[in-house]
């Protein structure tokens, strides 16, 4: 289904990082953005740099874990950007541990923000893309799906992302809805950089040390992984559901 009405995306997570250089690429693929991270004031600097390129972009605050808070956000980029028809679910923490040390705590909040944040944010913006007969959705996964020490939560977690994927695909397919799936592999952020800072290395060595194992022989960039969002956002993207796409540089075992 193609239209010249302006698409509304959301983009969860969307202050700094991954999220921020989504939405800033989706704004260049002329959608309108939703802004979302857990402080609406620290938008500022993504809503920014899409209105100065002429785009238009809103800033909202909301933690994805909690439902009255998730509800309110929707309806709120309902009234003022317009029915969303995207959705990017970026939003992510690290409570990073070997399993005997990790707490229930550390367990709860990782699996609290990607995997019940995604559940939320998918339902409360599903009803639109249904009536609209067009949804996008893209999940954040991540290489560590495939298992990595001391993250056993973010592991399970990245996993369960691709299983939700897949659901959402089978489920809202028939309304013209698709939702994929992109894998990171190791991408320059402020995450990666806190994982280095855990293992007590510098984070331009640890990037020296990434890119030395990978095919390309370089890490990735946010940018990396917008480029894989707005291919699966694309009205063009119609045929392409259920998928999850590993942005690693090279194959993953």
């Amino acid at each position: 289904m193609f239209t010249t009405e302006q698409r509304v995306a959301v983009v969860t997570g969307a202050a700094r990082g991954i999220g921020a250089a989504t939405a800033i690429r989706l704004a260049e693929e002329g959608r309108a953005v939703a802004v979302i991270d857990l402080d609406e004031a620290a938008c500022a600097d993504t809503v920014g740099k899409i209105t100065a390129a002429g785009g238009r972009a809103l800033a909202v605050g909301a933690d994805v874990s909690d439902e009255a808070q998730v509800e309110a956000a929707v309806t709120r980029i309902a009234a003022e950007l317009g029915a969303p028809t995207i959705l990017v679910n970026n939003a992510g923490v690290l409570r990073d541990n070997l399993l005997f040390k990790m707490s229930a705590s550390d367990w709860d909040t990782v699996l609290g923000v990607h995997l019940r944040g995604a559940f939320l944010m998918s339902r409360a913006v599903q009803k639109h893309m249904v009536d609209a007969e067009f949804g996008r959705i893209v999940n954040l996964s991540s290489s560590s799906a495939l298992g990595n020490r001391g993250q056993v939560n973010y592991s399970a977690a990245k996993a369960g992302m691709q299983g939700f994927t897949k659901t959402l695909a089978i489920e809202l397919g028939k309304f013209g809805v698709t939702a994929n799936a992109v894998a990171p592999g190791f991408i320059a952020t402020d995450m990666t950089a806190a994982t280095a800072e855990r293992v007590g290395m510098g984070f331009e060595d640890f990037q020296k040390a990434a890119a030395s194992q990978i095919p390309v022989r370089r890490v990735g960039y946010p940018e990396d992984i917008a480029n894989a969002v707005a291919f699966f956002t694309a009205e063009a993207a119609g045929f392409v559901s259920g998928q999850v796409l590993y942005v690693a540089g090279g194959p993953l075992n």
